[in-house]
């Protein structure tokens, strides 16, 4: 079965999602601290990766007690955002996750280069 098929609403911080938008203070902050950040292409590709993953995501990662969070991914065929550097280069991302808080089922889309690596 594909898709998220339970009750989750959006986590409510701002920070989460504009840590994943260009140009937003979030995502210069990350710059400095880390030299990289990921980002979608704009607000608009963030909500429609973030139905398509609620529509039709895989479930990924581990299925442990220990893990606070449920993490569903999907991979689009064309870029859906990129990895900036402090350098100014970018590489393009095809893969994204909706990683939902299993106690709240509070979510946020996160562009990634492919699905988390379990332990």
């Amino acid at each position: 079965m594909s898709g998220i098929r339970r009750e989750i609403t959006p986590d409510p911080r701002p920070s989460l999602v504009n840590r994943h938008l260009p140009g937003t203070a979030q995502v210069e902050r990350l710059l400095r601290k880390e030299g990289r950040a990921h980002v979608f292409n704009d607000h608009e590709t963030l909500e429609r990766v973030t139905q398509a993953i609620i529509e039709r995501g895989e479930r990924t990662g581990v299925d442990d007690e220990m893990d606070d969070y449920e993490r569903y991914g999907l991979y689009f065929s064309k870029a859906i955002g990129y990895i900036i550097r402090t350098d100014g280069r970018r590489t393009p991302l095809y893969y994204s996750e909706i990683k939902i808080v299993k106690a709240t089922g509070e979510y946020h889309a996160i562009p990634r280069t492919g699905p988390r690596r379990t332990r």
